[in-house]
């Protein structure tokens, strides 16, 4: 560490431009900055700096020196936080993908709540419907609501089951007939939620009836708050959560249809690289969430499991 020190105070001034900046940027004081740099070009029998009176400016070695010296300290620094963040469960940094309906919904509060209780916990939140390589991307952990995944390189925890309505505008039905039976829903008037433009199938029941529905492909998105607005216009029967879908029922500017038949509920999943124990930093955020959503009363997904 105290072989680091001087390369670190030495990038800061070439980074600054002078000993004031880097002293501000390292709170030190510009004496301390000085004597560190002086030293430096001792031990190392070069000069690296030229100093007027109203700049610094490297001299030929000390850009060749601050040209090697930069990723070694990128390539310490890395390494310092990838050991705190398996090491400490209340420092460090975390990087977290979650699906952009429910990020913009519930992980602003969650995250506030979070931040409270963990302040030393620096949060990346990327927000994408697109189902990631959790690998590729170097995410921490991902949140998804979805079937049980079939990727055997990932590890997942169940974290609650997410009821599922089948809804509709009431003005909807002003233009085709409304529903009675699941065999009445013509795909042409079904939105599929995908990534891949293909059709969705929905599995319904009643008692110990089946049937399953392929909606169509005249208009499929990835993004569950579009759909929400599509059916909100009249333009369709979608499948949706029920934390998307319930404040348009309660204003009754959406409808269930087939209200005798439920729709297979999805499940929230944490999703992991193949740790084989968890970070403790990952543990932190994966108790603080689960405890939060058993908590959670107004954003009811049905109960934990």
């Amino acid at each position: 560490m105290q072989q680091i020190k001087p390369i670190r105070v030495f990038l800061t001034v070439v980074e600054q431009g002078s000993f004031a900046g880097a002293a501000r940027s390292l709170r030190m004081t510009p004496a301390s900055i000085t004597r560190i740099v002086a030293q430096l070009e001792e031990d190392l029998g070069q000069q690296l700096l030229v100093r007027t009176t109203r700049q610094v400016s490297l001299t030929g070695m000390g850009a060749m020196v601050a040209a090697r010296y930069r990723p070694v300290l990128e390539a310490f620094d890395r390494v310092t936080e990838e050991v705190t963040r398996t090491t400490r469960p209340d420092r460090g940094r975390l990087s977290i993908n979650a699906p952009m309906s429910f990020g913009m919904r519930l992980m602003p509060k969650l995250l506030a709540s979070f931040r409270l209780a963990y302040p030393n916990i620096e949060i990346d939140l990327q927000l994408t419907d697109r189902l990631v390589d959790i690998l590729e991307e170097s995410c921490d952990l991902a949140i998804r609501i979805s079937t049980p995944p079939q990727d055997k390189s990932t590890i997942w925890r169940r974290i609650c089951q997410v009821p599922r309505q089948v809804v509709a505008a009431p003005a909807l039905f002003e233009r085709i007939p409304r529903p009675e039976t699941p065999d009445d829903l013509q795909p042409a008037h079904c939105l599929s939620y995908g990534s891949n433009g293909g059709a969705e199938s929905w599995l319904l029941t009643s008692g110990g009836m089946r049937r399953t529905v392929r909606a169509g492909t005249d208009v499929t998105s990835n993004n569950g708050e579009f759909l929400h607005a599509m059916a909100l216009s009249g333009n369709g029967i979608v499948t949706l959560p029920d934390f998307l879908v319930r404040g348009g029922l309660a204003s009754g500017a959406l409808e269930v249809v087939l209200p005798d038949w439920q729709v297979a509920p999805l499940n929230l999943m944490l999703y992991y690289p193949p740790y084989e124990r968890l970070p403790p930093l990952v543990e932190t955020f994966t108790e603080f969430f689960e405890a939060y959503i058993r908590d959670l009363s107004s954003f009811d997904f049905g109960g934990a499991v």
